[in-house]
């Protein structure tokens, strides 16, 4: 009896160990597969316009400020390096987007960076105006952290600016479905993988008791996606006609 214990011991060790390892891969991959859908889409259709380029702004300034928290709290490596593939995933979606956006533009005018122009922040004609947007952003608030990375106040504070900007991951997905009345060029599998993964997330953040701004804002990340999920029913079963403010894809509000 006390043989068959032992041996069963022994073999729950590396059974735990293995399932701690796939629980760390999905946490640093599982983020990064709901956008492989929609950038299939966007490639094949080459039409960007069902898909918010504010996802990659939101995912893009949540991991920054993720990445800069750890240097203040150490948390999970494994969410360390979620952070910096997701950022690479959303470059490598603005790069497409960009692309595929300004071949369809019909105006020659060209909008950058350096224009300092609001009116068209985030809408800029190429990739390196986004690149240089990130770069300055990174490096103000990593200068701002270095200064004031002994205040816990400001670090406990940075933490939930980080993943409460990553929780609003979904609205302006969101918002842009409630604008067109439709989900049409949005990747249903995308918002599906979006909420099991966001579930599975905000269980991994409880059981291995990261930061509790982790799992609080996990559980608002999950709401946000049911609510996208119910948009996709609703206005396939009821079909409805755009609003009259909704704008083409070469303006402001559509991109």
């Amino acid at each position: 009896m006390e043989e068959g214990l032992s041996f069963l011991k022994q073999f729950a060790l590396p059974v735990s160990e293995l399932a701690s390892w796939v629980a760390a891969g999905a946490m640093v991959f599982g983020g990064v597969v709901p956008y492989i859908p929609q950038y299939r889409d966007i490639k094949r259709t080459q039409n960007a316009e069902g898909f918010s380029i504010y996802v990659c702004l939101v995912l893009l300034v949540a991991n920054i400020l993720r990445i800069l928290f750890w240097f203040g709290r150490y948390f999970e490596p494994p969410l360390l390096l979620q952070s910096i593939i997701m950022i690479i995933t959303m470059l490598v979606m603005l790069k497409l987007c960009t692309a595929v956006r300004v071949a369809s533009e019909l105006t020659t005018r060209r909008r950058a960076f350096t224009d300092f122009d609001l009116q068209y922040f985030w809408l800029w004609s190429r990739f390196i105006d986004y690149i240089q947007c990130v770069l300055a952003f990174t490096i103000v608030a990593a200068y701002i952290t270095y200064l004031l990375i002994d205040s816990s106040l400001f670090v406990e504070t940075l933490g939930f600016f980080a993943v409460f900007t990553e929780a609003m991951l979904g609205t302006p997905q969101l918002y842009r479905n409630y604008e067109n009345k439709s989900t049409e060029g949005m990747s249903i599998t995308m918002v599906l993988m979006w909420a099991s993964g966001d579930t599975f997330k905000t269980a991994y953040f409880i059981l291995n008791q990261a930061p509790f701004q982790f799992w609080i804002c996990g559980l608002l990340q999950v709401c946000v996606d049911i609510t996208i999920l119910f948009q996709a029913y609703y206005y396939d079963r009821y079909p409805q006609k755009p609003s009259s403010h909704t704008v083409p894809s070469t303006s402001t509000k559509a991109l």
